[in-house]
């Protein structure tokens, strides 16, 4: 692959990165995709094995991403009702307030939904930290999988 290919699936790596981050770009599935890209441009063994451990590597990241911090939240027994009300305040809030909506809708969601069914604030607090350690947990995992995607890739290109 020419110099300027690799700058350009660097640069969709880089912002696919950004997109786990920010939520605003499904990242970790366009970090994948750069690799794979350049795997398919390649079409050598090492891209090709290149490519694998990256599908590895996200795969298993999407799969804990989605149980780990749900189990959490179910141990600080915070509902499935708040989850998806949050999801809900989340959409209105990224219209409402770009980039920053997303936060705010979320934690409101969470705290909203659990002050309705606890009828205690403190409570209903402490659930909504218990589900913002959860989404920093799930965007953790994701960008560990996709940093360690990115390294292998990196390392293939430099080494060979």
């Amino acid at each position: 692959m020419s110099t300027g290919g690799l700058v350009l699936v660097a640069l969709a790596i880089a912002i696919g990165l950004a997109g786990i981050i920010v939520p605003i770009l499904p990242g970790g599935l366009l970090v994948f995709g750069a690799i794979a890209v350049w795997a398919i441009i390649e079409r050598t063994t090492v891209s090709w094995v290149t490519l694998g451990i990256a599908a590895a590597l996200f795969v298993a990241a999407e799969v804990i991403k989605y149980t780990w911090p749900v189990k959490r939240m179910r141990a600080a027994d915070v509902g499935t009702r708040s989850l998806i009300a949050c999801v809900l305040l989340v959409g209105v809030g990224f219209f409402v307030v770009p980039v920053l909506g997303l936060v705010i809708g979320f934690v409101l969601g969470v705290f909203l939904v659990e002050l309705l069914q606890r009828h205690d604030a403190r409570r209903a607090w402490v659930s909504t930290i218990h589900a913002l350690k959860g989404v920093a947990l799930s965007v953790g995992v994701e960008l560990t999988g996709a940093v360690l995607a990115v390294l292998t890739w990196a390392v293939a290109v430099l080494a060979f």
